[in-house]
């Protein structure tokens, strides 16, 4: 079964008229699945030929505003009682504390992003051990991330076996290697240069190193802060992993195979 990803944002919370907040998308039969909604993230999927209507599972790896800013807008946008009106359930997936992170928004917004009941099941997973979740057409597991408490990496794979391992924000952690562990498809942040490296984050090489001791099929690299556009990342991340890579660029397509 192959698989297309579509990166709709490969950026970070800095306004970018290039690259939007960290964010794609896969079609998985009859699934549409979205990773976190920051900004600009709706527009995208516009650019994609998608829309918010059309999205059956929403996935949050944690409840930064670049990963999370777009909810309200997406939930009061599904109300518009035309085109974007929701018809079917959605499946909202993100760390324990999810639901109360909804609550604080409808506290702000009230009955402006509340829908009809039953569009919307919150699914809340665990943010501290593994955890695993199993939908009709892929399963899903998870691990938690070192960046915040709410963060948590997904691993996606589907009936035939095909894998896409996502980190969201994180700093290099064995957990990471574990979620990654020969995947078809490893999306990885790396969000600053190697000589930039902050707290909480990846820079190329480290990433190139979980790549590397993962031993995944495939790397690909977003959530680039402005300090990237000028440094050769492919050079940097190559001081580790010498396998398949790509640098992430907004509405950018990736095919996904199963590697045996």
């Amino acid at each position: 079964m192959g698989m297309n990803v579509i990166i709709l944002g490969s950026g970070t919370c800095v306004p970018s008229l290039a690259r939007s907040s960290c964010s794609f998308l896969i079609q998985i039969q009859n699934s549409l699945v979205l990773f976190d909604l920051g900004s600009g993230t709706m527009r995208r999927l516009l650019e994609a030929g998608e829309a918010i209507s059309k999205v059956t599972h929403l996935f949050f790896t944690h409840f930064h505003p670049d990963h999370t800013g777009e909810f309200a807008s997406f939930l009061f946008a599904a109300k518009y009682p035309q085109a974007y009106r929701r018809r079917i359930p959605f499946d909202v997936i993100g760390a324990k504390g999810l639901q109360s992170f909804y609550e604080g928004l409808r506290t702000v917004y009230g009955k402006w992003i509340e829908l009809e009941e039953g569009l919307m099941n919150i699914i809340e997973l665990d943010s501290k051990n593994r955890d695993q979740h199993s939908f009709h057409e892929f399963t899903v597991d998870t691990l938690p991330m070192a960046h915040i408490e709410s963060s948590i990496g997904y691993r996606i794979t589907t009936a035939d076996g095909t894998s896409i391992a996502y980190t969201g924000d994180t700093d290099f952690c064995e957990n990471a290697v574990a979620l990654a562990r020969e995947a078809d498809l490893f999306i990885c942040e790396a969000a600053l240069p190697d000589g930039m490296k902050v707290e909480g984050h990846l820079t190329p090489s480290l990433a190139g190193q979980i790549a590397c001791e993962a031993g995944v099929k495939h790397l690909v690299l977003t959530h680039f802060y402005p300090e990237c556009e000028t440094v050769d990342l492919k050079a940097e991340c190559r001081r580790a992993y010498n396998g398949p890579l790509t640098l992430a660029r907004d509405l950018m397509v990736i095919e996904v195979t199963r590697v045996l």
